[in-house]
């Protein structure tokens, strides 16, 4: 069984245009848990909302819950936690309402909450696949969905969806994860043109390895196995996944890489996060080029 716990929470240096930042995060589940010291940031801070969302944590972990509650203390004019499970409409208009109250809108939604099940196709248990599209795709469009009026009302805002490399390329084991992932990005392409008239950015993150406890809290599998994917998906399993604790991105760095993206009036549909995602991305890119090269003389043999 999943519950919600209170671990993850966003630090996001000083914004210009953007004052009250919602940041749903779970599990220490991607790169951007940018914790860091506070000391300088003076009254031109921005009014922080830190928030926690644990739909896919295990109810038998270990949570320091006190780490949002130490950040909030220290900074109690702009830091609110809030305990968030994605996969509860309720608690999330229950949220969404409390940031609203305290601090009069919500100008950033970061939808950072997701985990990855991982499995073959054909071992997987549907129900532990659903559960992760509740949280990795179904949560963040209710988060979105929620917090779109007000954005509307005051024609400014941005809506910023954490993805992954995987949505670009994936391997054994990681399908069903990477298809939770491309969904988020499709539904943002589409969200983007709806939204660019009023005036309402929406941002793509795909971030390489970051420093955090992603392999330690957010992987989980399916029991099943057969034996024949021994040297494919069973390579990747949770059992064989290590956090190697060298990864090259600085989760520090990466709230400052997301303000000055979505501060510029030129903001990408886009961003990618850390040198081995640019590299990764370009290569699977490049290959999907080069096959289409390649192909392209059987494509066009079906127009009239």
């Amino acid at each position: 069984m999943y519950s919600s716990n209170a671990e993850n929470f966003f630090v996001f240096p000083p914004s210009v245009k953007y004052r009250v930042i919602l940041a749903a995060d779970s599990a220490d589940s991607s790169p951007v848990n940018c914790a860091e010291s506070n000391e300088n940031r003076g009254e031109s801070d921005p009014q922080m909302l830190f928030t926690a969302s644990m739909a896919a944590v295990d109810s038998g972990s270990t949570r320091p819950e006190s780490r949002i509650g130490s950040v909030a203390a220290d900074y109690p004019e702009t830091a609110l936690p809030l305990a968030l499970d994605v996969t509860d409409p309720q608690s999330i208009r229950e949220a969404v309402r409390a940031a609203t109250e305290r601090f009069g809108q919500i100008d950033v939604l970061v939808n950072n909450a997701g985990y990855c099940y991982r499995s073959s196709v054909e071992e997987a248990e549907m129900e532990g696949v659903m559960r992760m599209y509740e949280t990795n795709f179904f949560g963040p469009v209710r988060l979105i969905q929620a917090v779109l009026p007000g954005m509307r009302e005051r024609r400014s805002g941005a809506i910023v969806n954490v993805s992954s490399i995987g949505a670009v390329r994936t391997g054994a084991a990681s399908g069903y994860y990477a298809s939770t992932k491309a969904a988020l990005e499709l539904m943002s392409e589409g969200l983007r043109a709806e939204l660019d008239p009023l005036g309402i950015k929406v941002m793509i993150v795909e971030p390489g390895a970051f420093r955090t406890h992603f392999y330690d809290s957010s992987l989980k599998g399916s029991e099943n196995r057969i034996s024949d994917y021994s040297g494919t998906a069973w390579l990747r399993s949770v059992a064989q996944s290590r956090n190697p604790g060298t990864q090259p991105g600085d989760p520090g760095k990466a709230g400052d890489a997301l303000i000055e993206a979505i501060e510029r009036d030129d903001t990408p549909l886009r961003l990618l996060l850390g040198s081995d995602a640019v590299r990764v991305v370009r290569t699977a890119l490049q290959a999907r080029l080069d096959e289409l090269d390649k192909w392209e003389a059987v494509s066009v043999k079906t127009d009239f």
